[in-house]
């Protein structure tokens, strides 16, 4: 009976994740190793390692859980789902506390509780529910997307609020879930558009950066021989272009928080403040560097030891696998992490009912947004904005979140073939 039962679940998915949890585990033990043996460790609460463990072994009651629940379930409550998961997002202005400048927990006891990673999976299940029964065009119609859109922005706009820029982020990564189901290429072109006119306001002064705008518009219009429309086009995306740079300025100096200011500062120019707001940064790039080729072996890092990087066993824990490991190391386990996720995909893919594949891409794109940005910001290549590594960073309210997303994918692959391809 149990053997029929697994069966029917991923066990190459299920392997690859048991081996990224309990690499994960080994490295947060590394991170507050004191020199007892991993035995008292376990059974030790004011750890994080023992703390951790206890989260990882509370994993089995979760996915006890997902098991007993069927497909049917997370597409007949996922507006249900994602409404609960919005009025936490709220109450958390009225009821919450606050950790590492965030108004974005809850606390019972000595149990904190964040709500926001949960409401990345009923996000994800929402647009999903949104999008079955739709054909490809379906989501093309102006209606169609700006539902979606609202689906996406109000538990971002609440995150947002809360003080929480980085996690509010996360909620971008469903366009690769769009524009597999049909999204516009203009509307990715617009959004690189958009990112890339905001990094050259960063690098360049506004003067420049619009002249050289205004030129390159003329130089099109001339060039291309261009027609009354095609002119009048350039001509607003030149204004548009303008009026966005002005306003970045803006948004810089009166809506960011000194902190994020500094964090794009340090991106700009790592030496701005090595003893100051570039430290983290500085110290984790040392920290990896010093692993050089094959690391210093398993509890013999010494800027992990020593707790020069601060948050290393949450934020900037990859710090721990590039001085232990190495480069090689590092490869490895990125190697391990990216076919993690193109099994995901793969698995999304297969499904008969088009609710389970969105949800499916909706899950592979939150994990690679958090894996990409977290290694990126702790090599100093992305702004630091203060979002986990999955199942390798420290805590409780993230690790069971990510490791439900999965869940509830491994679930409706399970019962794949009891629906008709659609």
């Amino acid at each position: 009976m149990v053997k029929k039962l697994w069966a029917k679940y991923d066990l190459l998915l299920l392997l690859m994740y048991v081996a990224i949890l309990v690499f994960g585990w080994l490295n947060v033990y590394t991170v507050s190793y004191d020199g007892k043996p991993i035995s008292a460790t376990l059974l030790d609460w004011s750890t994080s390692a023992g703390k951790q463990f206890v989260w990882i072994g509370g994993l089995s009651i979760v996915f006890a859980i997902s098991v007993l629940l069927d497909t049917k379930f997370y597409l007949s409550l996922a507006y249900f789902l994602y409404a609960v998961s919005i009025l936490m997002l709220a109450g958390t202005f009225l009821w919450g506390v606050k950790v590492g400048g965030h108004s974005s927990w809850f606390q019972f006891g000595s149990i904190q509780f964040q709500p926001t990673e949960f409401s990345k999976l009923t996000c994800a299940l929402a647009i999903a529910k949104r999008l079955d029964g739709h054909m490809a065009y379906g989501i093309t119609t102006p209606r169609m997307q700006a539902r979606i859109l609202l689906l996406i922005l109000l538990p971002t706009v609440l995150i947002v609020l809360q003080g929480d820029v980085g996690s509010a982020l996360v909620f971008s990564s469903f366009c690769i879930v769009l524009y597999r189901e049909g999204w516009s290429r203009l509307i990715f072109l617009l959004g690189l558009w958009v990112i890339g006119i905001f990094v050259l306001s960063l690098l360049l002064s506004t003067t420049y950066l619009i002249i050289g705008t205004i030129s390159i518009g003329m130089l099109l219009i001339g060039v291309n021989r261009s027609s009354f429309k095609k002119v009048l086009l350039v001509v607003s995306i030149i204004i548009t272009t303008i009026c966005f740079v002005e306003g970045i300025e803006s948004v810089l100096g009166n809506v960011l928080k000194p902190h994020q200011q500094n964090r794009i500062k340090v991106l700009l120019n790592p030496q701005v403040d090595p003893l100051g707001i570039g430290w983290n940064v500085m110290q984790a790039k040392i920290a990896i560097g010093a692993g050089g080729l094959w690391g210093k072996g398993f509890l013999q890092g010494t800027q992990t030891k020593y707790g020069f990087v601060p948050e290393q066993r949450k934020d900037f824990i990859f710090c721990t696998i590039g001085e232990e490991y190495g480069f090689v190391g590092s490869c490895l386990f990125i190697m391990l992490f990216m076919g993690f996720i193109f099994r995901i995909l793969y698995i999304a893919e297969r499904q008969r009912l088009r609710f389970a594949r969105v949800y499916g891409y909706g899950v592979a794109s939150i994990l690679f947004f958090h894996f990409f940005v977290n290694i990126g910001m702790t090599i100093g290549i992305l702004p630091v904005i203060g979002i986990p590594l999955p199942f390798i960073s420290y805590g409780g309210s993230s690790l069971w979140a990510f490791s439900l997303m999965l869940f509830v994918l491994l679930k409706m692959d399970a019962e794949r073939m009891l629906y008709r391809s659609g």
